[in-house]
């Protein structure tokens, strides 16, 4: 398995980054794209690293925020052959308190009706190929997360706490062992680490790769999540976007050189 990152919060060889995430993945034969950031620089960053978007045969969307899905209508207009794989509890109903006011903070608003043809929408654990799944949240009472984060879905009953039904995690099969690829993992990186475990009992979880939504977290907060995902015996961590610096220095203090910190052009192979 080789991966690039296309976009992250930190720029690098050269090439711009912003605040969203996108990371381009090859598997055996198959091309591809987890999340399109906030905006069409991905494309452009896609060029300059040499990746061909026509060639993708597989977009993943890993949850409902516009900054990881305002790219798509870009995509889709760029590449004719790529489904995006989101999960069946994506729809236009993120918000975030802002203030006294609800933000939206979703993706892009009519996505889903006008691109219904280039959008799959899976439940489940789904086998996306050979050796790729795309695994749900199994962790119960995660609503407790979006409350403490502030988060909500508009539903037809009233606000909810966000329980992050429409995050997923790509799963590949390697020789090392598991790799999990969820770019915020707001369910909390250490539950989808179990969560693929559980899922896999026979499998080794050799790495976790993404955001994990650490930027608004105290310094004991930062230091306990390292601390539960040092345990689950993981054996390599590569993190950016909302994880941001600071927390990416005190997860380096408890997981030594099993962490790296990811930039755009970013490359790793496993």
């Amino acid at each position: 398995m080789k991966m690039t990152i296309v976009v992250d919060n930190v720029s690098g060889e050269g090439i711009p980054g912003e605040w969203g995430l996108s990371l381009f993945v090859e598997y055996e034969e198959k091309k591809i794209l987890v999340d399109a950031g906030a905006s069409n620089l991905f494309l452009k960053n896609m060029e300059e690293l040499g990746i061909d978007v026509k060639a993708i045969d597989y977009g993943v969307l890993s949850h409902a925020h516009y900054d990881h899905a305002n790219g798509l209508p870009a995509f889709f207009e760029n590449n004719k052959k790529a489904k995006f794989y989101l999960r069946d509890g994506v729809a236009e109903n993120c918000y975030r308190k802002a203030f006294i006011f609800k933000k939206y903070i979703g993706i892009p608003r009519r996505l889903l009706k006008k691109y219904p043809d280039r959008i799959e929408m899976v439940s489940g654990d789904y086998l996306l190929t050979d050796g790729v799944y795309l695994i749900p949240h199994k962790t119960p009472g995660l609503s407790a997360i979006g409350r403490r984060e502030m988060m909500y879905r508009k539903t037809k009953q009233g606000w909810v706490f966000d329980d992050f039904s429409h995050e997923q995690s790509l799963v590949l099969n390697t020789e090392k062992g598991l790799v999990i690829i969820n770019s915020c993992s707001h369910g909390g990186a250490a539950n989808i680490i179990n969560e693929v475990k559980e899922t896999f009992p026979d499998k080794h979880v050799h790495a976790l790769i993404g955001g994990f939504h650490l930027f608004n977290k105290s310094d004991e907060e930062i230091r306990e999540l390292a601390v539960k995902v040092r345990d689950t015996g993981i054996d390599y961590v590569c993190t950016g976007h909302c994880t941001k610096g600071h927390a990416f220095k005190i997860m380096k203090e408890v997981l030594g050189d099993r962490i790296e910190q990811m930039h755009v052009g970013y490359k790793i192979e496993i």
